[in-house]
């Protein structure tokens, strides 16, 4: 899964694809001046630093408000503005007057379109819009603060406008002239597929993105567009928004953008997804260091893959998944997420609640030393794994100085498989349950494990169905025990309901009784005395099942600890200064704490803690003078 330019082999999902290889190294070794003069597709030139902004999402799903909007733009004029946060990016479904948290409305939606089959904002959520206004209110309330103005849509043409078959603008035709069913978007039916080469389908992007110039619009975030991926309609938005002369910045989603793809993206697009929707879960943050040395190679001025947002601070206040919370990451794991976007050079967008940010979350955004990582170094590389442990370097193009990040992602090693009372089969959409029986011969501890499959965890919604301890002839509910501790590798592990915060659902059918979590989970619970058997049924939430990624786990029962020991909680980590070009005497600068010393050795090293990061700039030293040299009092001669 992993490569780089001095790795001699390529993962299989990397075969074929090693041509572009020389062709990228000599885009990244290109100089910052040379890329400033000659940017092709001019469309680059537009995000030639990776984009700073604040998104919706996280905090917000598929509800977010004017008023809600205007909040989080004033805070960032007032207190990020000038560390280089500028966008403001309104996220799914701002046309739905009545959207709602953990589920999309997809029952009795209130749609908001023109004439021309085009969405409009809803005027209850966004007052300004009001009277054929759209969003150019509040665009030129976020300009005035000196910021850009942003929205999500979904990739299509809306069903509505097919149904009601509204005419395309500056056409005879419709929108029933150029749509199609195949290909419609698996967990939003909000869209038809545009037919490309239908006439009247450029016409109808051109249309559009005519609409969103008109209200100063500055960024797209396009979803449902780049996995599975739709080069055809691709490349029609690209021409549409090209012919607005107005630089509005293309970000595609969702992820994982096939890395086949990547050449394409790189010629029509400024970033887009590395991977699936991203939360505060340590398990996805760590597939991370996989994700972004195999997009490494891809970055370049004006294009950014992107590892997605920063589910930092306040999260979730009307989420479309998991409810109001501060993130779930520590801060070592924060400092970890921000050293690691900012060497990868993954556009930064915040997705809590800025208002609600406290001291540590603003020091976060706040630092220009790791920002200047992040806006202006170049060749951002992994130097090496050994494990978990992980080191990324790069270069300052300004000054020669090498930047130094160092990672300890290791974590508590789960007990092989082959140790538990009970393993399933892998359970995902084509196998999504399976039912459970355990002998449990006197055990007095009892753990309900959920482990991630080969596709990392992204959906790995898992449902324990009328979990049961079965003493003699009588049934205990686990729902009547208290577990001892649980944990869940995303959101909450829940009673009653999936851990997405909907009903348990598994196949089709609902139940009332059981547990949701999400891999990697691990549930603890006292076993009462005289309970000789464990049952239940395990399977794939009905939320992830419609998904169009992830969704694959292992499910476990283990009747003694389910991990192995813990390791250190900081461990040593060492860098030859001979591989980053420098020699002993280099100055060491931490760029989260300021403090400086002195590399002497032929190796440099630092303490890590656990899951934590450190990141550094190294300075070459001054050559040592030169020691004088001793000379013998001359002889005296008679």
């Amino acid at each position: 899964m992993k490569f780089s330019f001095a790795h001699p082999v390529l993962s299989k999902r990397l075969l074929g694809y090693g041509t572009h290889l020389a062709a990228v190294a000599t885009l990244l070794t290109a100089s910052p001046a040379a890329h400033a003069q000659q940017l092709t597709p001019a469309f680059r030139n537009w995000a030639a630093t990776p984009p700073l902004g604040w998104n919706s999402w996280d905090c917000y799903g598929p509800t977010v408000t004017e008023a809600e909007t205007k909040a989080n733009a004033d805070y960032m004029a007032k207190n990020l503005k000038s560390s280089g946060w500028e966008y403001v990016v309104v996220d799914i479904r701002w046309y739905v007057g009545n959207d709602t948290a953990h589920g999309y409305n997809e029952k009795n939606p209130d749609w908001n379109l023109d004439e021309y089959g085009r969405f409009v904002p809803a005027p209850n959520r966004f007052p300004s819009a009001a009277g054929g206004q759209g969003f150019k209110p509040l665009a030129d309330y976020l300009h005035g603060q000196g910021l850009k103005f942003g929205i999500h849509i979904m990739r299509g043409v809306p069903v509505q406008a097919v149904l009601r078959k509204l005419p395309i603008k500056g056409t005879q035709l419709t929108a029933a002239d150029i749509y199609t069913k195949e290909g419609q978007c698996n967990w939003l039916h909000d869209m038809y597929t545009v037919v490309p080469d239908r006439p009247g389908a450029q016409e109808y992007y051109n249309s559009l993105f005519e609409l969103y110039a008109s209200w100063g619009l500055d960024f797209v975030k396009i979803d449902d567009l780049s996995e599975p991926y739709h080069a055809g309609e691709i490349e029609l938005i690209r021409k549409a928004i090209d012919r607005t002369g107005r630089k509005i910045v293309l970000s595609m989603s969702p992820g994982e953008t096939p890395i086949a793809d990547a050449r394409h993206a790189q010629e029509h697009a400024n970033m887009w997804r590395t991977v699936g929707d991203f939360w505060d879960s340590w398990e996805q943050l760590k597939e991370h260091f996989e994700v972004c040395e195999r997009w490494a190679p891809y970055t370049r001025v004006g294009n950014w893959p992107d590892a997605d947002m920063l589910p930092l601070g306040r999260l979730g206040i009307r989420a479309e998944r998991g409810d109001d919370r501060p993130t779930r990451f520590t801060r070592d794991e924060q400092r970890t997420l921000m050293t690691l976007w900012s060497i990868f050079r993954s556009p930064l967008m915040f997705g809590g609640d800025l208002p609600s940010n406290d001291a540590f979350t603003l020091s976060l955004l706040t630092n220009k030393a790791v920002l200047n990582v992040n806006q202006h170094s170049t060749n951002g590389r992994q130097l090496w794994r050994r494990g978990d442990l992980v080191a990324w370097t790069a270069d300052d193009p300004a000054t020669g100085d090498k930047y130094l990040a160092l990672f300890n992602a290791q974590d508590q090693e789960p007990a092989p498989a082959s140790a538990a009372a009970w393993q399933s089969q892998p359970i995902n959409r084509q196998h999504p349950q399976q039912d459970v029986s355990v002998e449990l011969n006197g055990a007095k501890k009892l753990y309900l494990v959920v482990r991630g499959g080969p596709d990392g965890t992204a959906w790995d919604h898992a449902d324990w169905l009328n979990p049961t301890l079965q003493k003699g002839a009588e049934a205990v509910p686990l729902s009547t025990l208290k577990w001892q501790q649980a944990t869940a590798g995303w959101g909450q592990v829940s009673q009653g309901k999936s851990v997405s915060g909907g009903p348990l659902r598994v196949g089709g059918q609902t139940y009332a009784q059981g547990i949701g979590t999400h891999a990697n989970s691990v549930i603890e619970y006292d076993v009462p005395a005289g309970c000789n058997r464990f049952t239940a049924t395990v399977g794939l939430d009905g939320a992830a099942a419609g998904q169009n990624t992830g969704g694959t786990f292992q499910a476990l029962v283990f009747t003694r600890s389910p991990m192995l020991a813990p390791p250190a909680e900081s461990t040593t980590m060492s860098v030859s200064l001979r591989d980053l070009g420098l020699a002993p005497g280099a100055t060491a600068t931490n760029l989260w704490t300021g403090e400086t010393t002195q590399a002497l050795r032929p190796e440099f090293t630092a303490t890590v803690r656990r899951h934590g990061a450190v990141l550094y700039r190294l300075s070459a030293g001054k050559p040592a003078p030169a020691a004088p040299v001793k000379r013998s009092a001359p002889r005296k001669t008679r």
